[in-house]
């Protein structure tokens, strides 16, 4: 997954016209370090997304701007607006993860 380090690479990734998810994460979350546990698989097997990160910590204006209340949290991102959202307390076990992306 390729970190984003500026907001203008944000802007450029979310504005793709392929839908994109971005997962908002911190260095000292720990339910971030588990979600990184298998978050691998879920990647190959939902290819269909381009998936980057982004600290939150870096960009709070980002977290602020696009309600991300907690982390990690995965948001799917298509031409420039937010699609869907799943928050930090969904985001704890990869059946969760994969029944979020199921839905979409």
């Amino acid at each position: 997954m390729e970190e984003i380090k500026s907001i203008e690479a944000f802007e450029e990734i979310i504005s793709n016209t392929d839908p994109v998810i971005i997962k908002f994460f911190a260095g000292w979350c720990p339910d971030c370090t588990r979600l990184n546990m298998f978050i691998d698989d879920i990647i190959n097997d939902y290819d269909q997304y381009k998936w980057f990160e982004i600290n939150r910590d870096n960009f709070p204006e980002l977290a602020e701007k696009y309600n991300v209340m907690g982390i990690p949290s995965l948001l799917i991102y298509q031409n420039g607006e937010k699609t869907a959202h799943l928050h930090s307390a969904n985001a704890k076990s990869p059946e969760q993860v994969r029944e979020f992306l199921d839905e979409q």
